[in-house]
């Protein structure tokens, strides 16, 4: 068994904090379980920040004035070391929704009155008792379109509220077998190594089917849908965005990839780098390259994988080719 309590107390602490917060109280709530020069990442329009203050005036501040009661909804919570950095640190890392009543305007969105949800994928280091680094990726777009400003054309996945692991063991607040985290980082790094690969299977769902369950589902973004089994995965995610983004690809690394139990992830910053050839999420050809910031978690099964949450900094990559989708948002307010 690997033991990392201290750090998921840690975490989970901070969390409490934070629920416990208000407005005026939030900067302090956030400096309890944090360095001093706390190196925190976040999703368009946020970026990077350092240090409670910066965070708590730029981010939590203005979430907690538009969402009334916010609560956190975890569906995954886990421990463990880097791949990355040749397992020397801990990360704790937690994903579910965060829940609120929408009744203010948040980044230019109209307010809806109505429960919403916002998707999150959270990674924290923790040194010392300190957590000194964080990444904050929030599906923002999925707020939009809960308040009925979608604004994406069509997408090839479905979109939906999504759950969390069919099998309900994604909490993990306690020690885990070691055997089996490490067994889910192999199946992990051996998709990797197929996608990366230069002998690839010219029959793409055989290759997919060498590391992924025939009914695994690809829990994607708002903007690109979630999508089931591995024919409709091809159909409507991976056979677009090969088409529209063959060009120019550049694969940059992770800063995190780690596991335990039967869940996995990483996040980079960016993931990758590659140009628009026309068409993908409705945009015309891009003249220059766009960077794309990713979370992939995972939930293996049967030496397989079965389901895969994504997370992408997409209004970061429209932005790069020139929409800000936030601002044109933004023109829309009226005054009451």
């Amino acid at each position: 068994m690997t033991d990392f309590q201290s750090q998921k107390d840690l975490v989970r602490a901070h969390h409490a904090a934070i629920a416990a917060a208000d407005v005026p109280s939030i900067g302090a709530a956030l400096a309890r379980h944090t360095h001093p020069d706390w190196h925190w990442r976040g999703m368009h329009p946020f970026h990077e920040m350092t240090g409670a203050e910066a965070v708590a005036k730029a981010f939590w501040t203005p979430l907690l004035t538009a969402m009334t009661r916010l609560q956190r909804r975890p569906d995954i919570f886990m421990a463990g070391l880097n791949e990355i950095d040749g397992f020397q640190s801990v990360w704790v890392v937690s994903m579910g929704h965060l829940m609120g009543l929408f009744d203010r305007a948040w980044l230019g969105i109209r307010p809806s009155q109505r429960i919403t949800m916002l998707r999150y994928a959270e990674f924290n280091r923790v040194v010392d008792g300190r957590i000194v680094e964080t990444a904050l990726f929030c599906d923002i777009p999925q707020v939009m379109i809960q308040a009925g400003q979608n604004p994406f054309p069509p997408q090839t996945g479905a979109y939906l509220v999504q759950p969390g692991p069919a099998t309900h063991e994604g909490l993990m607040y306690g020690p885990q077998d070691t055997a089996l985290g490490q067994k889910t980082l192999s199946e992990i790094n051996a998709m990797l190594n197929d996608m990366g690969g230069t002998d690839r299977d010219p029959d793409y769902a055989r290759e997919l089917a060498r590391t992924w369950n025939e009914d695994m589902i690809w829990w994607g973004p708002s903007g690109i849908g979630a999508t089931y089994t591995i024919e409709r995965y091809m159909r409507q995610h991976a056979g677009p965005f090969r088409q529209a983004l063959n060009q120019g690809y550049r694969f940059n690394g992770h800063l995190c990839r780690m596991s335990e139990g039967h869940f996995g992830g990483f996040f980079g910053w960016p993931n990758l780098t590659l140009h628009n050839s026309g068409g993908y999420m409705g945009m015309t050809a891009s003249p220059a390259p766009a960077d794309m910031r990713v979370v992939d978690l995972y939930r293996a099964e049967g030496g397989k994988l079965s389901e895969n949450w994504i997370f992408i900094d997409i209004l970061h990559f429209l932005n790069m080719q020139g929409l800000d989708v936030l601002a044109r948002q933004a023109s829309l307010m009226v005054d009451p």
